[in-house]
């Protein structure tokens, strides 16, 4: 990188980009030392200093943690670390990720730190999993957080094991044939331990996000905000070998520039020598993402799909507040399945506008689909899973829908083996005010379902209990195997019926049935996996009560 601190040899570069300041100073261990203005705002020094040295920026008085922090061993507030980026890797073999089935987790729930995940790794990879999602793991206040908070974007959190602790399981998960994605946010950032305005302009002065500042894509000085961003981009891909990022909230991200940064992003990854796939989140419904260039897109290579979600999520369950307002029909898991996009330029009640946009022929890679997510459960006010809200013979039954579809699948930790525990909103600031101000905002938002975010025990109610189904682990083995292999294309070529009973798709020689109540199956097929006995082994029958795949006779 060519901002931070870079061991050069027997010294350190130091730089920064400050253009607030007409001199700065940086305090290595004991010493204090003079930096040089560069252009644009920038100051460096070398310094004879080495792996493990603590460091700061001296402004009015005070020690800073640096913006461009590889490590914060004593959390935000606190002296910066020099780490050396070398590592003694072990995936010189490693191709990167063939047909990705994503499992999405949060580092602290799911296994405490980035060893606690590594010694997970042989039951993920039994389980069948290609790579792994991390929710983010930038330096956020205290110990606990989802990580969206994060106000330190080069440094690895502290809690989790640090840089050594992250290179140590992506070096784990490459041996075992796992890839390894991280969740950066690129839209926001946090409240506590924010020290970049106190350096230069890294925010907008024009935009606005409920969660925090908004990074400077687009006015004066924003070319070196572009930068900072760039660079942790290939940070996180060259330094510690990520497969793959996923970029926050992209319709948070306000970019009036002739090139959009999510452009500018992916033209850098697709010209670094180390590969990764980018992946966006966005709620606009906007096929513009990860259409190419040519067709005036952006050419991310996914983006995340609520709809299917959804669709699936209101019919189960009945539910039909917020959002959900616009589903609850079986009609709409068929056009999720078929278009992508159920809101694909059609009105929204719940919107009150016409919303989204057709996806074409884009193939079903460049969509991620799922029937639970870290927000989808984590936002809800009580954070209960699905196999909490319906039951375990219906949650059963919705691997179907997404495992075998034709577009890239994602689980949630815990998801199966039927995991029953909540995943709750936890966090673990110091400042009073930020406290007092999240304690009165949840207050507010949840009223009777009102739970302490700061507290130790919310934290502890949302991990994993690793009490497993075997039954249900089985099945998830089973569809994933089944995905991976004869129906590991991403081809949206298939049919899709539906009547009040359930739902009926097929992909090339394979009828997936979905039945709750009584419908006659008029395809001919064999057996292949089921929920439960009530399926029949043959086809054309009629079918209740069950999920199943058959295979299409000769």
């Amino acid at each position: 990188m060519d901002i931070g601190a870079n061991l050069e040899e027997n010294e350190v570069k130091f730089r920064v980009w400050a253009p607030f300041l007409k001199s700065l100073k940086i305090k290595v261990n004991d010493r204090e030392f003079d930096l040089e203005e560069e252009e644009k705002g920038y100051f460096s020094t070398y310094v004879k200093a080495k792996e493990g040295d603590r460091y700061g920026y001296l402004i009015n008085g005070n020690e800073i943690p640096d913006p461009v922090s590889r490590f914060q061993p004593e959390g935000v507030h606190k002296k910066s670390e020099i780490v050396s980026p070398n590592f003694n890797w072990e995936d010189k073999n490693w191709k990167g990720i063939e047909m990705p089935i994503i499992y999405e987790m949060h580092v602290g729930a799911f296994g405490n730190d980035f060893y606690g995940v590594a010694k997970k790794i042989p039951y993920l990879r039994e389980l069948g999993i290609t790579a792994i999602e991390l929710m983010p793991v930038s330096q956020f206040a205290g110990n606990r957080n989802w990580g969206y908070d994060g106000v330190m974007l080069y440094a690895v959190q502290n809690s989790y094991g640090g840089p050594k602790g992250l290179k140590y399981l992506v070096n784990e998960a490459h041996k075992n044939g796992i890839g390894v994605i991280i969740d950066v946010v690129y839209n926001h950032i946090g409240p506590e331990g924010n020290y970049l305005g106190l350096f230069g302009p890294y925010f907008s002065s024009r935009y606005k996000t409920p969660w925090g500042p908004i990074f400077n894509f687009d006015e004066s000085w924003s070319d070196e905000v572009r930068h900072y961003v760039i660079q942790n981009v290939l940070y996180w891909i060259n330094e510690y070998h990520a497969d793959g990022l996923r970029l926050d909230a992209v319709h948070s991200i306000y970019d009036m520039s002739p090139k959009h940064i999510l452009r500018e992003i992916m033209e850098t990854v697709e010209k670094n020598e180390r590969k990764a796939i980018i992946i966006a989140e966005s709620d606009l419904n906007d096929p513009r993402i990860i259409l190419p260039p040519v067709k005036c897109g952006y050419g991310l290579d996914a983006q995340w799909s609520d709809d299917l979600h959804h669709a699936i999520h209101a019919f189960f369950t009945g539910e039909r507040d917020s959002y959900y307002e616009d589903f609850g029909e079986i009609e709409k898991i068929a056009k999720a399945l078929k278009d992508v996009f159920v809101y694909d330029g059609v009105y929204s009640k719940f919107r009150k506008k016409t919303h989204g946009f057709p996806v074409g022929n884009l193939p079903g890679n460049k969509f991620v689909v799922y029937c639970q997510n870290h927000d989808q459960v984590g936002n809800r006010l009580d954070g209960k899973r699905i196999i909490s809200l319906v039951g375990k013979e219906k949650a059963k039954m919705l691997p179907f829908l997404y495992l075998l579809s034709p577009y890239i699948p994602m689980l949630f930790m815990g998801e199966e083996y039927g995991e029953e525990n909540p995943f709750l909103f936890f966090t673990d600031f110091s400042d009073a005010e930020i406290i007092k101000g999240l304690r009165e905002g949840r207050k507010k938002e949840m009223g009777k379902y009102y739970y302490e975010p700061q507290s130790e025990e919310t934290f502890n109610r949302s991990k994993l209990s690793w009490k497993i189904d075997e039954e249900l682990l089985g099945l998830y083995k089973a569809l994933i195997s089944l995905r991976k292999g004869e129906m590991r294309g991403f081809s949206r070529d298939i049919e899709v019926k539906t009547n009040q009973g359930g739902i009926i798709y097929t992909r090339g020689r394979y009828i997936i049935v979905i039945a709750l109540q009584k419908m006659k199956v008029e395809y001919k097929g064999e057996l292949i996996i089921s929920t439960n006995s009530k399926c029949p082994q043959k086809i054309p029958a009629e079918v209740e009560g069950c999920a199943a795949v058959y295979k299409y006779n000769e």
